[in-house]
């Protein structure tokens, strides 16, 4: 029993002696099979190529500013009839909703009533006044004739009593009559003064009443005309707000009866790395693409570079307006997810295939026929167009690689 084992222990041993061997025979055998298929391998020369570089973006279809609009009522009121409906196509000043008007036809009746009052008034004033002016005049011309007379009788009387021909009585009668005349006539003047002065004050205190009537009647109309809501601009009514029979009621912030959107004026908000947005400019040609339309491409252009950042999973980006030909924008709807790709100025770069690039300790390599063998060399790589990347670093223009690298263990020589 004991040399059976014996026996049983020494066939294992050679055999695993034997295993150990053949695997490091074909360890050998692919190592050089390998080299020899490397080296013998199709190799391409490194070279100029024209490159046309993009960012690329995720981002969403956005209205643009005014784009979208909310309507609602600046008075408040019960809505009489409503005339929108969510997907209706309305044009800018078409009616939307309107509002009861019995209180505010009742209100611009009695401002109507206040403006003809004060009209009137200021039309009699423009009679009367005229009246009144002749009056005083008239006035003042008589005591003007009086007081002249007067004038003149007390010159004779003084005369007479000097020559000892008249008494003294009907002298002081005389300049009695004289100084009366003086002061009617001098009243009638003040009456004639005040007469002009009254007329052009009442004249303007009528008039601006008139002006204020005017004021109240325009604002009435105003507040009427608030009751009939229309469209701000063309449009799809995107949402609807309230319903016929609703009381709405206007404080610091306007009830929103619908929401009209205007699907010609839509943009794409892009969301770029913080990385690429120095070499995006505006004008930039744009594409984009949408779930929707997973097999079509849209052009667009860059209209704007948003100056404030946003922050994406712990990601600095900022929002880049992509604009969108209105011949195509009505396919669009807002919020759609959109993939951009903003394309930067074609520039001429030492290039090589992506296939021929190969990976080690997180490194980009490339392998040269050297010698009948290859020899490895670490590359540092710029921008990507297509199946060619840009070479900033460890290789010059002319150098032949191979073009398909051999899978090299890591750390280990081909």
């Amino acid at each position: 029993m004991r040399d059976l084992k014996a026996a049983l222990t020494q066939r294992q041993t050679a055999l695993v002696v034997g295993g150990i061997a053949v695997v490091a025979l074909l360890v050998a055998w692919m190592r050089s099979g390998a080299g020899a298929g490397a080296a013998a391998g199709e190799t391409v020369a490194v070279e100029r190529r024209n490159f046309s570089a993009a960012v690329v973006a995720i981002g969403a279809v956005k209205a643009q500013i005014g784009a979208e609009v909310r309507v609602g009522s600046r008075i408040s009121g019960r809505v009489r009839r409503l005339r929108a409906n969510i997907g209706d196509a309305v044009t800018r000043g078409q009616v939307l909703a309107e509002l009861e008007t019995e209180d505010l036809d009742a209100l611009l009746a009695q401002r109507q009533a206040e403006l003809n009052l004060a009209e009137a008034k200021l039309q009699s004033l423009e009679r009367l006044s005229p009246e009144e002016i002749a009056r005083a005049a008239a006035d003042l011309a008589r005591f003007e004739a009086t007081a002249r007379l007067a004038a003149g009788e007390w010159a004779r009387q003084q005369t007479l009593l000097s020559q000892g021909v008249a008494a003294a009585a009907e002298a002081d009668a005389a300049r009695e009559r004289h100084l009366v005349a003086q002061a009617q006539r001098d009243a009638a003047q003040r009456a004639l003064e005040l007469a002009r002065a009254g007329s052009v004050e009442q004249r303007k205190q009528a008039e601006a009443e008139v002006a204020r009537a005017r004021a109240s009647l325009r604002s009435a109309r105003v507040d009427r005309s608030f009751a009939t809501i229309t469209a701000p601009i063309s449009g799809v009514v995107a949402s609807v707000a309230t319903q016929e029979g609703e009381t709405v009621a206007a404080g610091l912030n306007a009830p929103t009866f619908v929401t009209i959107l205007d699907l010609d004026r839509l943009q794409v908000n892009a969301y770029v790395d913080e990385v690429d947005i120095g070499k995006v400019a505006v004008g930039r040609a744009a594409l984009f693409s949408v779930d929707a339309y997973p097999s079509q491409e849209f052009e667009g252009k860059v209209t704007a570079v948003y100056p404030n950042a946003t922050i994406q999973d712990n990601v600095v980006k900022y929002v880049v307006a992509v604009s969108i030909a209105s011949d195509t924008a009505r396919r669009l709807r807002p919020e759609m997810t959109a993939s951009v790709r903003i394309r930067l100025e074609p520039r001429s770069v030492l290039a090589i295939p992506v296939r021929a690039v190969g990976r080690d300790s997180g490194r980009s390599q490339v392998f040269l026929p050297a010698n009948g063998g290859l020899e490895k060399r670490a590359v540092r790589l710029g921008w990507r167009d297509g199946a060619w990347a840009e070479v900033l670093d460890g290789l010059r223009e002319g150098e032949r690689i191979l073009l398909d690298p051999p899978v090299v263990p890591p750390g280990g020589a081909p």
